[in-house]
């Protein structure tokens, strides 16, 4: 038994997570190799390894002739009948070849060729093992910033976190531990290529998943998500059992789920929000914290038009247009939100309307859509009634108030987020 080259392959096995089996075929190729270099060929060349005792023989296979036309594949029958008396003509002699005799060049070869063989098997399994965890999360440890990229360890792999993924405001400490969502791997010549990311929306998904049973279970879904990385988080949940609040689950008791992923994301504010079939209700529940009056969908054409009080708008527009941005996201509409007084301007509401609330309103609404009624009229015409605002968590108050409307310019927004703006009037 060939103990220490056993013992050799069982470590190996261990710490890189090679196959003993993998290995010994790279002992093989090696030894012909060897031959290769040493003989010049080493097409009759055999070796046969033992996988339980890792001990080998090396031989060369030549025909028995009368007369040796080429030494490394013929041997004469005088020759053979001296290893054995019964061979004949034609017959196939195995000779033992010593690798002791191999030149020191052929030697270095075959080990360069089994070292080779090990990295590449080595830089395999790292590819592998993070290939499996290719879109999810993993914890890295912080190594260093290397110009205005960090360079993250994630154990057998270092992953780099480009500016680009990055939290803008975000700084990190050498030793820190940090969660990331792998967005790729790639195997390259020189092992894995790791891309990670801390501004992808599913790295909330699967925070969520980490940290809320129900999610992992699949009996509260996430039907969407809109994210601006390191400011708000918009997500829409919807749960398979009538029994379980989906909003109630991701929240926690007293806000401890929530937080704690709150806290990994530093501070991000998550609003939850339940989702519905009934794009109106969405719409409607995708803009709280603001109240809305009414919403007006169009499923065909995507678009909704949005009607709210006159000390909402600046709310329901969010400070510098975001929070009205991330419901056009989350929805995938395209959202068109008035004010009060501009629904009466462009005739969506009566010019009375502003007197009508004020108690009359609500009898004639109530005589022209009865109560028992009001939940099929939404269903059908696709409207969200002004108290269908349940189930909506915000992970913090937004704190608007009317002077954020001031602020607000159509010029501040790209024309992807399909949002159309009405101009707040003093």
């Amino acid at each position: 038994m060939n103990t220490e080259l056993l013992e050799a392959l069982n470590i190996l096995e261990k710490e890189k997570e090679i196959s003993k089996e993998t290995l010994m075929d790279a002992i093989e190729n090696s030894l012909l190799n060897a031959c290769k270099n040493h003989f010049g060929k080493a097409d009759n060349i055999r070796v046969i390894m033992d996988r339980t005792t890792c001990d080998y023989r090396l031989f060369a296979e030549k025909t028995v002739v009368e007369e040796v036309e080429d030494k490394l594949e013929e041997i004469s029958l005088e020759d053979a009948r001296g290893i054995d008396g019964k061979y004949e003509l034609g017959d196939i002699v195995q000779i033992p070849i010593e690798s002791k005799s191999f030149g020191r060049i052929a030697t270095q070869n075959a080990k360069n060729l089994i070292l080779q063989k090990i990295r590449e098997e080595e830089r395999k399994v790292v590819y592998d093992q993070y290939f499996e965890k290719e879109k999810d999360i993993v914890t890295g440890i912080v190594q260093r910033y290397i110009g205005r990229n960090v360079s993250i360890n994630l154990g057998k792999a270092d992953a780099m976190l480009t500016e680009n993924e990055q939290v803008k405001g975000e700084v990190f400490k050498p030793t820190e531990r940090v969660k990331l969502y792998i967005v790729e791997v790639k195997n390259t010549t020189k092992g894995p290529k790791i891309l990670v990311s801390r501004t992808h929306p599913e790295l909330v998904k699967r925070l969520f998943e980490a940290e809320v049973t129900e999610v992992k279970d699949g009996v509260v879904e996430i039907k969407s998500i809109a994210r601006e990385a390191g400011s708000r988080t918009k997500i829409a949940v919807w749960s398979n059992d009538p029994d379980v609040d989906p909003v109630g689950a991701c929240v926690g008791m007293n806000g401890s789920r929530v937080n704690a992923i709150v806290n990994e994301l530093r501070g991000e504010k998550i609003d939850i929000i339940n989702w519905s079939d009934n794009p109106a209700i969405l719409i409607e529940n995708a803009l709280s914290p603001a109240k809305v009056i009414s919403v007006m969908a169009d499923p065909d054409d995507k678009t909704a038009g949005v009607i709210v009080p006159d000390y909402q708008l600046s709310l329901a527009i969010g400070k510098e247009g975001q929070n009205a941005r991330l419901a056009a996201r989350l929805t995938g509409y395209k959202i068109d939100i008035k004010s009060e007084t501009q629904a009466i301007e462009s005739g969506d509401l009566p010019e009375n309307y502003l007197e009508l609330s004020e108690g009359v309103y609500e009898e004639e609404y109530e005589e022209t859509y009865p109560e028992e009624h009001i939940e099929e009229y939404a269903e059908d015409e696709g409207q969200a009634t002004p108290w269908e605002d349940e189930g909506v968590h915000d992970s913090e108050a937004d704190g608007y108030d009317g002077d954020n409307a001031e602020e607000f310019s159509q010029d501040d927004y790209g024309e992807e987020d399909e949002i159309i703006f009405q101009e707040v009037e003093d």
